[in-house]
C-alpha cells in the first residue's frame, strides 16, 4: 500500500499532533498521505477522495470510522482507526502504539476482515446503508410507537415500544447492546432485531439469517392518529416515516473492509473493553 487517506476528527485531535505523527511516519517510509477535505459542517467531501486511495486511517472514535465506512461503501478500501474516543470497539490502535501500528501497516503485517452492512430501502426507491444498525424510533414527545415487523413476507410480530434496532454483528456492541440485545462476533453473518423498551413481558431479541428480508411497517398512533417516526442509519442520516409507511432492510451487497493488526481475539477485546461497564 502506497497511498493513504488520513481522516481526522478535529474535535478529538484538536492540535493535529496525532495527525502529524501518522503522516510523518508514513511519509518517512516513502508512502503518500492525503489529508481528507471536509466542508463547513465538518462532513467529508466525497468527491475529494482520490481514486488511488488504497487505505484510510481514521483518527477519532468509532463514529468517525463508521462515517468513513459508509462513505467508502462499495469501494473495498481497507479502513483502520486510531482511537481517540472512549471504548473504541472499531478503532483498534491506541494513541500510545501508533509507531508500532504504522510499522505493521507498511510491512504488510495485517489481516483484512469483511464486515457485513445493511441497506434500508424506502417505498419511493431511495436507500441508504449502515455498518452498525438501522434504528426506527419515535419522533417528538415521549410515547411508545406501534409497528409491525415482517420477515420474508411473513408477519413476525406486532410491537409497542420506543423503537427497534436492526443490527449487524459489528453493531451488536452499540445501540443493540444498550437495548438489551446479544453480543455477536463481528465477522459473523446474521441480523439481530432488538425492540427498544418494549411494552411487554416476553419481548426479546430475534436473530435472523443475513439472507432474510425485513420489512418494518409503521402503525397508527393513539386513537388511530397519524404516527411519525425516525429511521436512522448509524445514528446519522435520518428519514421521517408516518403511519402506513414501510422500510425494507436487507444485507447490503458490499462490505466494509477492516484492517486488523492485533492478534488479540474478539473475546479478549470484549473482556477488556467491558471491564467495569
Amino acid at each position: 500500500m502506497d497511498s493513504f487517506l488520513i481522516v481526522t476528527n478535529d474535535g478529538k485531535d484538536t492540535d493535529q499532533s496525532v495527525t502529524r505523527q501518522v503522516t510523518g511516519l508514513l511519509e518517512a517510509s516513502g508512502r503518500r498521505c492525503i489529508l481528507c477535505r471536509k466542508d463547513e459542517n465538518k462532513k467529508i467531501i466525497k468527491d475529494s477522495v482520490p481514486e488511488e486511495t488504497e487505505c484510510a486511517i481514521v483518527i477519532g472514535g468509532d463514529g468517525s470510522l463508521i462515517e468513513v465506512a459508509r462513505l467508502f461503501w462499495g469501494k473495498d478500501i481497507p479502513i483502520i482507526g486510531i482511537n481517540m474516543g472512549t471504548l473504541g470497539y472499531l478503532t483498534e490502535v491506541e494513541v500510545g502504539h501508533i509507531e508500532e501500528a504504522i510499522e505493521q501497516i507498511v510491512s504488510g503485517d495485517f489481516v483484512l476482515e469483511k464486515r457485513m452492512m445493511l441497506e434500508g430501502t424506502f417505498e419511493n426507491g431511495k436507500s441508504d446503508v449502515s455498518l452498525n444498525d438501522i434504528v426506527v424510533s419515535r419522533k417528538g414527545e415521549l410515547h411508545i410507537i406501534h409497528f409491525r415487523v415482517y420477515v420474508n413476507g411473513e408477519l413476525l410480530n406486532d410491537y409497542e415500544a420506543d423503537g427497534v434496532v436492526i443490527s449487524t454483528p459489528t453493531g451488536s456492541t452499540a445501540y443493540n447492546l444498550s437495548a438489551g440485545g446479544p453480543i455477536v462476533e463481528p465477522t459473523a453473518s446474521l441480523i439481530a432485531i432488538t425492540p427498544i423498551c418494549a411494552h411487554g413481558l416476553n419481548v426479546r431479541s430475534i436473530i435472523l439469517s443475513s439472507e432474510d428480508e425485513i420489512v418494518i411497517e409503521i402503525g397508527p398512533g393513539r386513537n388511530g392518529s397519524k404516527e411519525q417516526v425516525y429511521v436512522a442509519f448509524d445514528g446519522a442520516d435520518t428519514v421521517v416515516l408516518k403511519t402506513g409507511d414501510q422500510v425494507t432492510v436487507r444485507r447490503a451487497k458490499a462490505y466494509t473492509t477492516m484492517m486488523k493488526l492485533s492478534k488479540v481475539s474478539f473475546l479478549e477485546t470484549l473482556r477488556r473493553k467491558m471491564k467495569g461497564n
